[in-house]
């Protein structure tokens, strides 16, 4: 999985060339998962107030640690796998509208899982992180349907943008910290 994470990163365009398989979604989804846990356990770490909110959660068994263990274990087994099901379905309505001729949907599911790479500091508490890492996992969408669907960039941006703003910017924050660093820029 590391050796994937640094294919992605540094070489996106043959990663999805060789990397993405038709009809075997496991590995994207194993990869968006790690991905997943990596970002919210560093969250619980360092943020826990992104995950957990202000208000007071029920700290299950007087252990925050169990409340922890609890909140990977919902992330691994429901959130993170519905979710990138979910972008798929609208990523592949997307697809349909733009693309005539495009891969099934387990490449998608692949590309969009292996488009989360750069996630996985964005718990860090860094101003602009988010949202760098947000564009450059945006990017890699935009490249992985292209590649993978056989389009061109244009048409693979016009289809990636409405699940780019869902994955990156909205379930990782890119969008909410692009946001607080332009208002810390203009205000």
């Amino acid at each position: 999985m590391a050796r994937a994470w640094v294919e992605i990163m540094l070489r996106p365009r043959r990663f999805f060339i060789n990397g993405v398989a038709p009809g075997d979604q496991a590995p994207g989804l194993s990869f968006a998962i790690a991905v997943a846990l990596l970002y919210v356990g560093g969250l619980l770490a360092v943020q826990p107030a992104r995950i957990l909110g202000d208000s007071r959660i029920p700290i299950m068994g007087d252990s925050p640690g169990l409340t922890a263990v609890f909140i990977l274990l919902l992330t691994a087994v429901v959130a993170a796998p519905a979710a990138l099901h979910l972008v798929s379905a609208i990523q592949t309505v997307f697809l349909m509208l733009t693309v005539s001729d495009r891969a099934g949907v387990s490449e998608t599911v692949q590309i969009i899982g292996y488009a989360t790479a750069p996630c996985v500091i964005v718990w860090l508490p860094v101003p602009g992180l988010a949202a760098l890492c947000g564009l450059y996992a945006t990017g890699l969408l935009i490249v992985g349907l292209a590649v993978v669907h056989e389009t061109t960039l244009f048409r693979a941006a016009v289809a990636g943008l409405a699940p780019a703003v869902l994955v990156f910017g909205v379930a990782f924050g890119g969008l909410w910290d692009g946001l607080a660093l332009l208002e810390t820029v203009v205000g």
